[in-house]
C-alpha cells in the first residue's frame, strides 16, 4: 500500500536519476578542454563484441587541449581508430604504434554557440521528463484520495509537496545547463 511519503520518494528517485543522466549527457558534449568523458559513447570492435572504449584501453588528458588513448593491446590501434572515425566526434587520431595521441582544436565561436543550443535543448528534455515524474505522482496521490486512503486537505498538502520538489529539480536542471554552458563558451 502506497502512501504519499513513499509516493513522494519514488518522484524524488526519478527526479534524480533524470538530472543524472543529463549531467553524464552533457559530459559527452566537447567543451574547449580535453575530457575522457567525450568518448563514453564511443564502442571498439574486441574480437568480434563491440565493447566500450574505456574497456579496452587507458585514456588520459595529459594536457588542456590533447587525449592520448593507449590500448591494452597494441594490435587493437587500427580498431580503435576505426571507432574513432565512425563516432562523429570530429576528431583526428595519429599514433606511433603504441599510443593513439587526438589534438583538440579550439572551438570556433559558431561551433560554441551551436553547443550551447544543444545544452539547452537537453535540459529543456529533462524539464519535461520531471515534469512527467511531477504528474505521475499526483496521479497517485489522487488515486489514494479517491479511494479514501487520504483526505481532501492530506491530497493538497502532497501536491504542493510534490510542486516544491518539482521546482527543486527544475532549478538544479538549469544550474547544471548553465554551468555547461560556461564551460563551453570558455576560451
Amino acid at each position: 500500500m502506497s502512501n504519499p511519503a513513499v509516493i513522494h520518494q519514488k518522484v524524488m528517485e526519478k527526479m534524480e536519476s533524470a538530472l543524472e543522466y543529463l549531467k553524464r549527457d552533457l559530459a559527452g558534449l566537447r567543451t574547449g578542454r580535453a575530457s575522457v568523458a567525450l568518448f563514453d559513447g564511443v564502442r571498439v570492435d574486441y574480437y568480434g563484441t563491440m565493447t566500450p572504449l574505456k574497456q579496452v584501453a587507458n585514456i588520459s588528458t595529459p594536457e588542456a587541449r590533447l587525449i592520448t588513448i593507449q590500448p591494452w593491446e597494441p594490435n587493437l590501434i587500427k580498431e580503435i581508430e576505426k571507432a574513432l572515425a565512425g563516432s562523429n566526434l570530429g576528431v583526428t587520431p595519429s599514433n606511433d604504434g603504441k599510443i593513439i595521441r587526438i589534438p583538440l582544436p579550439p572551438l570556433t565561436e559558431e561551433r560554441r554557440k551551436e553547443l550551447g543550443k544543444v545544452c539547452k535543448k537537453h535540459g529543456e528534455d529533462t524539464k519535461v521528463v520531471v515534469r512527467g515524474f511531477r504528474r505521475d505522482g499526483n496521479e497517485e496521490l489522487k488515486k489514494l484520495q479517491k479511494d479514501a486512503k487520504l483526505t481532501e486537505d492530506d491530497l493538497r498538502k502532497a501536491e504542493a509537496d510534490t510542486q516544491k520538489l518539482t521546482d527543486q529539480y527544475i532549478q538544479k536542471v538549469d544550474d547544471v545547463v548553465k554551468k555547461k554552458e560556461q564551460e563551453i563558451m570558455e576560451v
